[in-house]
């Protein structure tokens, strides 16, 4: 059994559930993790941040419900409503990321939401990636060229395909995979301890 974890690194929601996808992870270090992007903002989503009204309204029952931190610079980078989240590029960006560290995939997923909600920094500008390879002790170079290579685009897209191929229609989702067994066990959020009642329930089955 695996876990499969889709969610977009544009999603505040699945900044909120960062901290438990992180202490499952770390309950349960035999068990493999699959990240997969969803791709929230694409195609006619790829609009100015203005276009969703309801983006601070919703981040701030975030942080109230979760406890996730929404920091100074995110707050600047949003203000005056130019700036547009593109999934296609944040997806090319954690494949970049998976590909350099596939083990690590869910901590890296959450470092990069950190980045963006608490440091402000794009998930189109390749710096972003430098700065989490870097700090995650990864080859920040190998790490930008594939960000910027041609073969991110394929990667993003077979995330997106992947994730409606499981039926996944918002994020987070958190799945347990048994070869063609698919059980949901987190859906916007969860704490671990229920994650972990419903994986025991599934070893018992």
């Amino acid at each position: 059994m695996k876990l499969v974890y889709v969610f977009d690194a544009y999603c505040g929601w699945s900044h909120g559930f960062s901290e438990t996808l992180l202490e499952v992870v770390s309950r349960h270090p035999g068990l493999p993790v699959e990240v997969v992007s969803g791709g929230l903002f694409t195609g006619a989503r790829r609009v100015p941040i203005r276009e969703f009204g309801y983006v601070q309204g919703a981040n701030a029952k975030i942080a109230e419900v979760t406890g996730a931190e929404f920091g100074a610079a995110y707050e600047r980078l949003i203000a005056d409503g130019s700036f547009v989240m593109d999934s296609e590029a944040a997806a090319r960006g954690v494949a970049a990321l998976r590909q350099a560290a596939p083990a690590r995939a869910a901590e890296l997923a959450a470092a990069l939401q950190h980045v963006f909600y608490v440091d402000g920094l794009s998930l189109s500008d390749p710096a972003t990636y430098r700065k989490v390879a870097e700090q995650a002790g990864l080859d920040a170079d190998a790490v930008v060229a594939a960000f910027e290579g041609a073969e991110a685009q394929p990667a993003a897209e077979a995330d997106f395909r992947r994730a409606a191929e499981l039926g996944v229609t918002g994020f987070p989702t958190l799945l347990a995979v048994d070869d063609d067994h698919v059980t949901p066990v987190a859906y916007g959020r969860a704490d671990a301890d229920e994650i972990d009642r419903q994986l025991t329930a599934l070893h018992a089955s």
